[in-house]
């Protein structure tokens, strides 16, 4: 799956809408520079060409032109979906031209920042980045599936990138996991509070790092420090140039899995395998 769901989401033609104008224009352009044939009739370039020397076509010929169309469109609606394909088919290999350039260029803020909080196999030869929430329900239900593919491969390295963007406390529970990081203790606290029931906030988040024996005067400290601060921006605005807007969202490569399912395992471990083996240049 590649990272059509996110990257660039601006870039897209959201609307139906936009894909029938596109059409009729299409359809309007061959009426009006030749002759076309329409079911049963053809229709001459001069019928609907605009007049000699101007820019704009006759009201009649507008009538003549917009009868044509509607008459074709009716007779074989089903060109409304070719066009969409074709469209969508042209948008989906620009932006995956843009999102590769982009992976390239980034790579290493994506996969090897020094900065970034590292499980499993700090030297792997593969990275697996995910963006998640604390209180985001579906990180939760990966957590499993994430801890299974880091003991079942001890060559993966896999980075998490902060991305609180359900509610102040998924924030307030980031801010504390920076901190945790800064003690050693951020893959521990990661499966602790994420692994718990009910909101995270930082009422909860630092019961989890005091549970670990962490040194809470520094925690909160470096919780209000412009160093977190500044970590956290940065992975936001990363998430929101990639155009990353939901959690959790796994990265290997230049392909994504958006969400959790159930078979996250096995597409983390394939893509894993698969780049692997290709010798991925970014990850």
């Amino acid at each position: 799956m590649t990272l059509k769901t996110k990257f660039l989401d601006s870039a897209k033609l959201a609307a139906t809408g936009k894909r029938f104008t596109a059409a009729l224009l299409g359809l309007a352009l061959l009426a009006s520079i030749a002759g076309v044939h329409f079911g049963s009739e053809t229709v001459r370039a001069e019928a609907v060409a605009p007049t000699a020397g101007g820019s704009a076509f006759t009201d009649e010929q507008k009538k003549a032109l917009g009868d044509i169309i509607k008459d074709y469109l009716v007779k074989n609606p089903e060109i409304m979906f070719e066009v969409q394909s074709a469209l969508d088919e042209k948008t989906q290999k620009e932006q995956d031209a843009k999102l590769k350039a982009f992976m390239a260029e980034n790579a290493k803020s994506i996969y090897r920042s020094p900065d970034s909080a590292v499980a499993g196999n700090p030297d792997g030869d593969i990275t697996v980045v995910e963006f998640f929430d604390y209180n985001c329900g579906y990180c939760k239900h990966g957590l499993p599936e994430v801890q299974k593919l880091l003991k079942d491969d001890k060559n993966v390295r896999f980075v998490f990138k902060e991305l609180p963007i359900l509610s102040k406390g998924s924030e307030e529970a980031a801010k504390v996991a920076l901190a945790a990081k800064r003690q050693g203790k951020y893959w521990e606290f990661h499966q602790a509070l994420l692994g718990s029931k009910g909101q995270a906030n930082e009422a909860s988040a630092l019961k989890v790092a005091e549970g670990l024996g962490l040194d809470m005067t520094k925690v909160k400290a470096d919780m209000a420090s412009d160093d977190v601060k500044n970590e956290l921006l940065a992975e936001m605005k990363l998430a929101k140039t990639m155009g990353v807007n939901g959690t959790p969202h796994f990265l290997v490569g230049d392909k994504s899995i958006p969400g959790a399912p159930d078979d996250l395992h096995d597409q983390l471990e394939a893509l894993v395998s698969d780049f692997r083996k290709n010798k991925c240049a970014t990850c």
